[in-house]
Protein backbone atom coordinates (compact mmCIF):
# COMPACT_ATOMS: atom_id res chain seq x y z
CA UNK A 1 0.00 0.00 0.00
CA UNK A 2 2.91 2.09 1.17
CA UNK A 3 4.40 1.38 -2.68
CA UNK A 4 1.46 2.22 -4.30
CA UNK A 5 1.11 5.88 -2.55
CA UNK A 6 4.78 6.71 -3.95
CA UNK A 7 4.38 5.62 -6.75
CA UNK A 8 1.33 7.97 -6.76
CA UNK A 9 3.28 10.48 -5.46
CA UNK A 10 5.70 10.09 -7.80
CA UNK A 11 3.90 10.32 -10.99
CA UNK A 12 1.73 13.43 -9.90
CA UNK A 13 5.25 15.60 -9.32
CA UNK A 14 6.31 16.08 -12.63
CA UNK A 15 2.73 16.92 -13.55
CA UNK A 16 2.11 19.60 -10.70
CA UNK A 17 5.61 21.15 -12.19
CA UNK A 18 4.66 21.01 -15.64
CA UNK A 19 1.01 22.70 -14.55
CA UNK A 20 3.44 24.93 -12.52
CA UNK A 21 5.36 25.99 -15.69
CA UNK A 22 2.52 26.69 -17.89
CA UNK A 23 0.91 29.13 -15.34
CA UNK A 24 4.17 31.18 -14.56
CA UNK A 25 4.91 31.13 -18.47
CA UNK A 26 1.38 32.93 -18.89
CA UNK A 27 1.52 35.49 -15.50
CA UNK A 28 4.87 36.47 -17.20
CA UNK A 29 3.49 37.14 -20.70
CA UNK A 30 0.51 39.33 -18.87
CA UNK A 31 2.65 40.73 -16.69
CA UNK A 32 6.09 41.84 -18.82
CA UNK A 33 5.02 43.99 -21.83
CA UNK A 34 8.84 43.68 -22.97
CA UNK A 35 7.76 39.86 -23.02
CA UNK A 36 5.46 40.14 -26.47
CA UNK A 37 8.13 41.46 -28.47
CA UNK A 38 6.80 41.90 -32.12
CA UNK A 39 4.82 39.54 -31.73
CA UNK A 40 2.56 42.30 -29.46
CA UNK A 41 2.46 44.50 -32.47
CA UNK A 42 1.20 41.90 -34.54
CA UNK A 43 -1.68 40.80 -32.38
CA UNK A 44 -2.40 44.32 -32.91
CA UNK A 45 -2.10 44.76 -36.51
CA UNK A 46 -4.19 41.28 -36.81
CA UNK A 47 -6.71 42.99 -35.28
CA UNK A 48 -6.60 46.11 -37.04
CA UNK A 49 -6.98 44.54 -40.26
CA UNK A 50 -10.17 43.57 -39.52
CA UNK A 51 -10.87 47.12 -39.90
CA UNK A 52 -10.48 47.10 -43.71
CA UNK A 53 -9.87 50.43 -45.33
CA UNK A 54 -10.13 52.20 -42.37
CA UNK A 55 -6.23 51.19 -41.49
CA UNK A 56 -5.43 54.02 -43.92
CA UNK A 57 -1.96 56.20 -44.67
CA UNK A 58 -3.89 59.09 -42.46
CA UNK A 59 -3.89 56.89 -39.21
CA UNK A 60 -0.44 55.96 -39.63
CA UNK A 61 0.61 60.22 -40.31
CA UNK A 62 -1.03 60.54 -36.82
CA UNK A 63 -4.45 61.07 -38.00
CA UNK A 64 -4.20 63.39 -41.11
CA UNK A 65 -4.14 63.04 -44.86
CA UNK A 66 -3.25 64.94 -47.87
CA UNK A 67 -6.96 67.14 -47.96
CA UNK A 68 -6.19 68.22 -44.26
CA UNK A 69 -3.02 69.79 -45.35
CA UNK A 70 -4.68 71.13 -48.67
CA UNK A 71 -7.28 72.46 -46.51
CA UNK A 72 -4.89 74.58 -43.97
CA UNK A 73 -2.69 75.24 -46.60
CA UNK A 74 -5.14 77.27 -48.63
CA UNK A 75 -7.64 78.23 -45.83
CA UNK A 76 -4.74 80.11 -44.29
CA UNK A 77 -4.02 82.69 -46.54
CA UNK A 78 -7.97 82.42 -47.93
CA UNK A 79 -8.76 83.86 -44.19
CA UNK A 80 -5.86 85.91 -44.29
CA UNK A 81 -6.96 87.84 -47.43
CA UNK A 82 -10.26 88.23 -45.94
CA UNK A 83 -8.94 89.33 -42.65
CA UNK A 84 -7.02 92.08 -44.92
CA UNK A 85 -10.36 93.33 -46.03
CA UNK A 86 -12.04 93.37 -43.16
CA UNK A 87 -9.45 95.85 -41.84
CA UNK A 88 -9.93 98.28 -44.12
CA UNK A 89 -13.49 98.95 -42.61
CA UNK A 90 -12.88 100.89 -40.18
CA UNK A 91 -11.60 103.47 -41.78
CA UNK A 92 -13.65 103.58 -44.90
CA UNK A 93 -17.05 102.13 -44.28
CA UNK A 94 -19.79 104.43 -43.89
CA UNK A 95 -22.30 101.57 -42.38
CA UNK A 96 -21.87 100.78 -38.84
CA UNK A 97 -23.23 97.01 -40.23
CA UNK A 98 -20.63 96.29 -42.10
CA UNK A 99 -18.13 97.88 -39.30
CA UNK A 100 -19.40 95.02 -37.52
CA UNK A 101 -19.54 92.39 -39.38
CA UNK A 102 -15.51 93.17 -40.77
CA UNK A 103 -14.97 93.53 -36.68
CA UNK A 104 -16.77 89.98 -36.50
CA UNK A 105 -14.69 88.15 -39.82
CA UNK A 106 -11.32 89.65 -38.04
CA UNK A 107 -12.23 88.16 -34.83
CA UNK A 108 -13.30 84.85 -36.24
CA UNK A 109 -10.71 83.91 -38.74
CA UNK A 110 -7.51 85.31 -36.74
CA UNK A 111 -7.69 81.85 -34.14
CA UNK A 112 -8.35 79.81 -37.08
CA UNK A 113 -5.41 80.85 -38.70
CA UNK A 114 -2.99 80.41 -36.02
CA UNK A 115 -4.97 77.22 -35.38
CA UNK A 116 -3.87 76.21 -38.92
CA UNK A 117 -0.82 77.03 -38.51
CA UNK A 118 -0.46 74.69 -35.40
CA UNK A 119 -1.13 71.73 -37.58
CA UNK A 120 1.14 72.19 -40.49
CA UNK A 121 3.95 72.87 -38.08
CA UNK A 122 3.12 69.85 -36.15
CA UNK A 123 2.41 68.07 -39.25
CA UNK A 124 5.95 68.99 -40.29
CA UNK A 125 3.96 70.47 -43.65
CA UNK A 126 5.22 74.10 -45.25
CA UNK A 127 2.95 77.02 -43.76
CA UNK A 128 2.40 79.73 -46.29
CA UNK A 129 3.76 83.19 -46.27
CA UNK A 130 2.11 85.78 -44.15
CA UNK A 131 5.30 87.93 -43.36
CA UNK A 132 4.38 90.48 -46.48
CA UNK A 133 2.68 93.88 -45.56
CA UNK A 134 1.17 96.56 -48.40
CA UNK A 135 -1.11 95.97 -50.84
CA UNK A 136 1.81 94.60 -53.16
CA UNK A 137 2.27 91.67 -50.67
CA UNK A 138 -0.71 91.73 -49.42
CA UNK A 139 -2.07 87.66 -48.36
CA UNK A 140 -3.49 86.46 -51.21
CA UNK A 141 -2.45 88.42 -54.18
CA UNK A 142 0.06 85.86 -54.95
CA UNK A 143 -2.82 83.85 -55.63
CA UNK A 144 -4.96 85.48 -58.70
CA UNK A 145 -5.89 83.20 -60.63
CA UNK A 146 -5.80 80.56 -58.21
CA UNK A 147 -7.73 77.26 -58.03
CA UNK A 148 -8.89 78.63 -54.58
CA UNK A 149 -12.53 79.75 -55.15
CA UNK A 150 -13.38 83.01 -53.56
CA UNK A 151 -9.71 84.63 -53.75
CA UNK A 152 -9.99 88.04 -55.00
CA UNK A 153 -7.62 89.12 -57.84
CA UNK A 154 -5.24 91.93 -57.42
CA UNK A 155 -7.07 94.73 -59.56
CA UNK A 156 -10.27 94.01 -56.75
CA UNK A 157 -8.16 94.38 -53.84
CA UNK A 158 -6.62 97.50 -55.13
CA UNK A 159 -9.47 98.90 -55.97
CA UNK A 160 -11.34 98.05 -52.81
CA UNK A 161 -8.39 99.99 -50.78
CA UNK A 162 -9.02 103.02 -52.99
CA UNK A 163 -13.03 103.06 -52.43
CA UNK A 164 -14.73 104.50 -49.21
CA UNK A 165 -18.51 105.17 -47.94
CA UNK A 166 -20.95 103.87 -49.49
CA UNK A 167 -19.41 102.55 -51.86
CA UNK A 168 -17.19 100.84 -50.18
CA UNK A 169 -20.04 99.19 -48.36
CA UNK A 170 -21.25 97.79 -51.53
CA UNK A 171 -18.22 96.55 -53.17
CA UNK A 172 -17.33 95.23 -49.72
CA UNK A 173 -20.35 93.03 -49.21
CA UNK A 174 -20.42 92.06 -52.79
CA UNK A 175 -16.66 90.75 -52.42
CA UNK A 176 -16.93 89.24 -49.22
CA UNK A 177 -20.14 87.36 -50.29
CA UNK A 178 -18.01 85.83 -53.14
CA UNK A 179 -15.05 85.28 -50.49
CA UNK A 180 -17.41 83.30 -48.36
CA UNK A 181 -18.94 80.73 -50.62
CA UNK A 182 -15.44 80.01 -51.76
CA UNK A 183 -14.42 79.27 -48.57
CA UNK A 184 -17.54 76.97 -47.77
CA UNK A 185 -16.67 75.42 -50.75
CA UNK A 186 -13.65 74.11 -49.46
CA UNK A 187 -15.39 73.20 -46.01
CA UNK A 188 -17.27 71.09 -47.56
CA UNK A 189 -14.37 69.28 -49.40
CA UNK A 190 -12.84 69.26 -46.25
CA UNK A 191 -15.35 67.63 -44.74
CA UNK A 192 -15.84 65.00 -47.03
CA UNK A 193 -12.61 64.31 -48.15
CA UNK A 194 -10.36 65.17 -45.03
CA UNK A 195 -9.44 62.57 -41.93
CA UNK A 196 -8.04 64.72 -39.34
CA UNK A 197 -11.33 65.17 -36.54
CA UNK A 198 -10.15 69.12 -35.89
CA UNK A 199 -9.89 70.18 -39.16
CA UNK A 200 -13.22 68.78 -39.78
CA UNK A 201 -14.98 70.68 -37.08
CA UNK A 202 -13.57 73.81 -37.96
CA UNK A 203 -14.68 72.87 -41.76
CA UNK A 204 -18.14 72.01 -40.01
CA UNK A 205 -18.39 75.83 -38.39
CA UNK A 206 -16.64 77.42 -41.70
CA UNK A 207 -19.92 76.27 -43.35
CA UNK A 208 -22.65 77.25 -40.59
CA UNK A 209 -20.88 80.63 -39.70
CA UNK A 210 -20.13 81.99 -43.27
CA UNK A 211 -23.53 80.35 -45.02
CA UNK A 212 -25.11 82.67 -41.79
CA UNK A 213 -22.77 85.82 -42.82
CA UNK A 214 -23.37 85.41 -46.44
CA UNK A 215 -27.25 85.29 -46.16
CA UNK A 216 -26.80 88.48 -43.63
CA UNK A 217 -24.87 90.35 -46.26
CA UNK A 218 -27.36 89.62 -48.71
CA UNK A 219 -29.93 91.19 -46.61
CA UNK A 220 -27.92 94.09 -46.21
CA UNK A 221 -27.53 94.60 -50.37
CA UNK A 222 -31.02 94.53 -50.48
CA UNK A 223 -30.71 91.16 -52.16
CA UNK A 224 -32.82 89.17 -49.99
Amino acid sequence: MATHRSLIRWTAAPVAAATLAVLLTACGSDSDPSSAGDSGHSGHGAGSTSAGPSATAATRRGGHDAQDVTFAQEMIPHHQQAVTMAALAPSRAMSEQVKNLAAKIKKAQDPEINTMTGWLKAWGEKVPDSSASGMEGMPGMEHSGSSMPGMMADGDMVKLEKLSGDAFDKAFLQMMISHHQGAVEMAKTEQAKGAYGPAMTMAKSIVTSQSAEITRMKKMLGEQ
